[in-house]
């Protein structure tokens, strides 16, 4: 078996063609195919459907795509681990980061990677934290940081480092006259504005009301924030934003923070990883702690309820 033929075979599977494949190994597509058709042939089983749009693998192409990148990643480490001192680390670093966390995620700690790492080939993502996981668990991706609802034990079988609780604010418009403090039962008598199914909060958040008996109604769902921002400020329900969203939204002066009584909605940042790490230990460490650091300074303003306009 030809580590080339599972090269082509692992692009034309995380590409969906031969065309884009072709463009990522810099190769021929009549190149790439010939690869593919090598590695089946070892195989002695078709790896992928080609009556799909985009080329998807089999059952046994998934197995073959899954193994194969283990393989290509010890062949990695070893080539890592014998490498002269001083030599730069190629290859490439594979990341999911969830929504919430992807401002963070990409300022500073994408900068120090690509300071420390510059011909390491980033390639970053963003998803629903269970998608994250599922993707890392079947070796799609290198690490993820996730945000997993308080009191919640990381999955078993992957390396787990806590990048500590997320707050976030509950806004609603000021004419809305929702009480401030707000208990759980006050929030309850209105629509909410919230992120599609599979996101930390909302799952955070429905809990806490079921907990209690009472309903928790959806009425939009919106994944971007400051739309969400802009829907809660026409008054179309209570929202929950995070504390520097919130800072940098236009929508700022538009809406009023709730406190609450008997209910502070949070979620624990954590970053995931298969281990051993390998190769890939240090540029994780170092994106791990760049994102503690850029979660622990916070927004660039303090927002409090107390300060909110229209309060």
């Amino acid at each position: 078996m030809n580590t080339h033929d599972l090269d082509a075979f692992i692009a034309v599977v995380e590409t969906g063609s031969i065309v884009a494949a072709s463009v990522r190994l810099n190769l021929t597509q009549p190149g790439v195919t010939r690869r593919v058709q090598n590695l089946e042939d070892a195989l002695g089983v078709p790896l992928l459907d080609r009556t799909a749009k985009p080329l998807r693998p089999t059952v046994a192409g998934r197995e073959a795509y899954e193994q194969g990148r283990r393989v290509l990643g010890a062949l990695a480490d070893l080539a890592a681990s014998v490498a002269p001192v001083g030599t730069e680390m190629t290859g490439e670093f594979r990341v999911g980061v969830m929504a919430h966390l992807s401002e963070a995620a990409l300022s500073a700690p994408l900068d120090a990677l690509r300071e420390a790492y510059p011909r390491l080939m980033l390639r970053v993502g963003t998803g629903w934290s269970p998608q994250l996981v599922e993707q890392l668990q079947r070796n799609a991706l290198d690490a993820a940081a996730v945000c997993l609802p308080e009191g919640t034990t990381p999955p078993a079988g992957l390396a787990a480092d806590d990048l500590g609780p997320q707050p976030v604010l509950i806004v609603a418009a000021p004419w809305l006259e929702v009480p401030s403090p707000a208990r759980l039962n006050d929030l309850a008598q209105y629509p909410w504005v919230m992120n599609e199914s599979g996101c930390g909060f909302r799952r955070v958040i429905r809990r806490s009301f079921e907990a209690e008996r009472l309903p928790f109604t959806v009425a939009i769902e919106a994944n971007n924030s400051d739309l969400r921002l802009s829907l809660v400020a026409r008054g179309l329900g209570v929202g929950i934003v995070a504390p520097g969203a919130l800072v940098r939204s236009r929508w700022r002066d538009e809406v009023k923070i709730i406190d609450t009584v008997d209910f502070r909605p949070q979620v624990r940042a954590w970053m995931l990883y298969r281990a051993p790490a390998g190769r890939l230990a240090q540029p994780i460490a170092l994106f791990r702690d760049a994102l503690r650091d850029t979660l622990a300074e916070g927004p660039t303003a303090s927002v409090k309820p107390a300060e909110a306009a229209h309060a």
